[in-house]
């Protein structure tokens, strides 16, 4: 679970103070939270002699991206894109070594991806199927277009009936893999540059969900039957690309809940983080994870309706995913608030239980986190980075800089 976290009152006068006198709502990362965030999580990184991708849709700023790769400088390289226009922003900024997780078939990103290429910069795209290959035929210029070849290993008992895991690549055997690196070789315009396998039934499954508490038994036997067969599943089908003689420079693996696993495995040459660096809420619950809360935003408190009641303005920031409690966000500072069940989070208002000993006013601030870090930014137009006592910097979003790329 997350590391001992404060929550006491004079943690919130502490950030009460940092912003007094700005407009409310807002958004802002504690620096301090994320410098020990990023040593918890390369400590595995470290220790094992690989390096570490940051996924960007779980930062969405420019400003912090840099923050991030200079902190871990030698450890983290490299960003895990999200879109192909993404990766095309991310270049005009200095950043070189991107990965585009996700596949796309549009032929202005088939084009913006031959362009970055033949500019210099290394931008790979993770392809799953020749449909893929089919829609870069034809936009590689004098640089071939690298690619990264994504391998599904979701669980799959009962012969397959039952799949465990998030649903992506349709690649699930060594031979499956091979067949289409052959068609990647065959191709002047494309070049092999690696392998990708997410084990999203690992890193993304948080055993002590207190929402849905009598599900973690389960959620914990997913995770224990799985790691071996993740582990077995990358080992065979690196093995089997070498011996057809593929040189696999990148085989990226892994996530904020499954860093410290899966950085042991020979097979990867990296893992990938993003939202544990902030660390969002659903991250409180992994019981290995020691990570500090850095992400927040404010809302001001603007009637009371009732005894044991205040209401917010505005606050209705839901995250992405299976819609349940735990994607709500999470009343923070002062501690004890409480969403209430009628109402939950709302776009206009957000009214809370307040607990008994807790007074508070119309005007004064309540600080929550949200259930997922990248999402937070496409809400507001920048952070306010704090450390210790002082506001250290103002950093725009991608909505503060004008972009969206979903």
């Amino acid at each position: 679970m997350a590391a001992p976290a404060d929550r006491s009152p004079a943690e919130y006068t502490r950030y009460r103070r940092l912003i007094a006198g700005e407009r409310l709502p807002l958004a802002f990362v504690d620096l301090d939270a994320v410098d020990a965030n990023i040593e918890r999580l390369l400590a595995p990184v470290r220790r094992a002699g690989k390096t570490l991708r940051v996924a960007s849709k779980s930062v969405r700023c420019v400003w912090l991206l840099k923050y991030l790769l200079a902190r871990g400088a030698g450890t983290i390289r490299g960003i895990l894109s999200y879109a192909v226009e993404e990766a095309a922003f991310l270049t005009e900024h200095g950043f070189d070594d991107i990965i585009v997780a996700y596949p796309t078939v549009q032929p202005s990103d088939c084009r913006l991806l031959a362009q970055v290429n033949a500019a210099g910069r290394r931008v790979a795209l993770v392809v799953d199927s020749p449909a893929h290959l089919d829609a870069l035929a034809g936009h590689a210029g004098s640089s071939p277009i690298p690619v990264v070849i994504d391998v599904d290993v979701s669980l799959r008992p009962l012969g397959g009936r039952l799949h465990l895991g998030v649903r992506r690549s349709p690649l699930r055997t060594p031979d499956a893999v091979l067949r289409l690196a052959e068609q990647i070789r065959n191709r002047s315009g494309l070049r092999l540059l690696g392998l990708m396998a997410y084990d999203a039934q690992i890193a993304g499954i948080a055993e002590r969900n207190p929402h849905s508490p009598l599900l973690n038994p389960a959620r914990r036997l997913i995770k224990r039957f799985s790691r071996p067969r993740v582990a077995a599943a990358r080992q065979a089908t690196l093995e089997r690309l070498r011996r057809e003689g593929f040189t696999i420079e990148v085989f990226n693996g892994g996530g904020t809940g499954s860093v410290a696993f899966a950085s042991g495995e020979e097979a990867l040459t990296e893992v990938t983080a993003g939202s544990g660096f902030l660390c969002s809420h659903l991250f409180d619950h992994y019981p290995h994870l020691q990570l500090r809360p850095a992400a927040f935003f404010a809302l001001q408190i603007v009637r009371i309706s009732d005894d044991g009641f205040v209401t917010c303005h505005g606050g209705g920031f839901a995250a992405s995913g299976p819609p349940g409690a735990d994607r709500a966000p999470l009343p923070w500072l002062p501690a004890g608030l409480r969403l209430t069940a009628f109402e939950g989070a709302g776009e206009v208002q957000t009214p809370l239980r307040v607990p008994a000993g807790v007074t508070l006013r119309p005007g004064d601030p309540v600080f929550f986190r949200h259930a997922k870090a990248g999402e937070l930014a496409e809400h507001f137009t920048e952070y306010l980075l704090v450390r210790g006592e002082r506001i250290e910097a103002r950093a725009p979003t991608y909505r503060g800089e004008g972009r969206s790329f979903l």
